[in-house]
């Protein structure tokens, strides 16, 4: 493959994965589209935007004639599609316009692909980046696998099932060349701080309350964003056709837990008493439809690719912490909106 296009690049798991391909293959062109929503923030990418191998295109996956434009002009041999809509609340508030990027949006890509090679898909692939959250809830035991069925209970997680459908029957009905990756929680450098983890370093930077849904008995399962980055390489370029592959950081924690530790380290990396940011959390109404638990079996892509984890989740979290605490000023700009001023300063001049 010479051109690889990745959609969303912008974004926290987006970002990553470009830097990942920019970095590891000089020898490819990697386009990087993203529509610069409010959560699309290229700041993430300012060490790799001068690259000779990297090129930025803002574009909106909604729209279908200018998404064909780009696949004409740069007749791309790969695809990897993380642009979405992916906060829970949000689609909560507006199921609509998540159904417009990651329904619609995910088809024109595929209607896109599928007519620039025209049948011919030697060498090609389009890879389908999701969530574990397809498949819904689960109990107090057991995990989701390959074969788990789908149970979406937000509007988030069903129009993510809903693409995920899509690129299943474009593999069937017309033989497109698909992968995807169904993915736990992400965290790590860069991450938007709407989320847990950035939004509770954020508010105990600031001394401000850590919000946390209902009990706080909530468990997800948590994997470090650069390793799902690599894990998201092995499967675009050694993954079976037609396959999918779940990625999970064998990483399982309350969310009152997994706070409870954040404040531990937040406490003594700002040199603070222990118990100073515990002392901030503070019990919210529950979110509509909440998932109680979900939890990955990964042995698929651990045993066909020989993926895994590199660090457990308290040296995960830790070394996401340090970047935050050395980032202060990329936090800021985030919770300030000056982040999204970057995109005029560099890109219309």
């Amino acid at each position: 493959m010479n051109t690889i296009l990745i959609t969303g690049g912008a974004g926290f798991i987006g970002s990553h994965v470009v830097r990942e391909f920019v970095y590891k293959y000089p020898e490819k062109k990697i386009i990087n589209i993203d529509a610069l929503t409010y959560a699309g923030n290229l700041e993430n990418l300012s060490d790799i935007e001068n690259c000779n191998n990297y090129q930025f295109i803002k574009a909106d996956i909604t729209n279908a004639s200018s998404i064909m434009e780009i696949f004409q002009k740069h007749k791309p041999d790969g695809i990897i599609h993380l642009a979405a809509e992916s906060h829970v609340d949000r689609s909560i508030t507006n199921p609509l316009e998540f159904v417009m990027t990651n329904v619609i949006g995910t088809v024109n890509l595929l209607n896109a692909a599928k007519e620039i090679w025209k049948d011919n898909y030697e060498g090609k692939r389009f890879h389908h980046v999701s969530t574990d959250e397809v498949y819904g809830a689960l109990g107090e035991t057991g995990f989701f696998t390959e074969e788990t069925s789908y149970d979406p209970h937000s509007p988030y997680s069903a129009s993510k099932a809903s693409s995920d459908h899509f690129v299943r029957a474009y593999h069937d009905t017309y033989g497109l060349p698909i992968v995807i990756t169904n993915c736990s929680n992400n965290y790590g450098p860069n991450h938007f701080p709407e989320k847990l983890i950035p939004l509770c370093i954020h508010n105990i930077l600031n001394n401000k309350p850590l919000p946390i849904y209902g009990n706080g008995k909530y468990t997800r399962d948590w994997l470090f964003v650069i390793d799902h980055a690599k894990a998201i390489d092995l499967v675009f370029h050694k993954g079976e056709n037609g396959n999918s592959y779940n990625v999970g950081g064998f990483n399982e924690w309350q969310n009152i837990d997994l706070v409870k530790e954040l404040c531990k380290q937040m406490d003594e990396k700002l040199n603070r008493s222990i118990g100073t940011a515990a002392n901030l959390i503070t019990f919210i109404k529950d979110r509509p439809g909440h998932d109680l638990r979900y939890a990955i079996d990964a042995t698929k892509i651990n045993k066909e690719l020989n993926w895994s984890p590199s660090v457990t989740f308290e040296e995960g979290l830790s070394k996401t912490i340090d970047w935050f605490l050395e980032n202060k000023d990329w936090l800021e700009n985030v919770t300030s909106g000056d982040y999204q001023k970057y995109y005029q300063k560099q890109y219309t001049k």
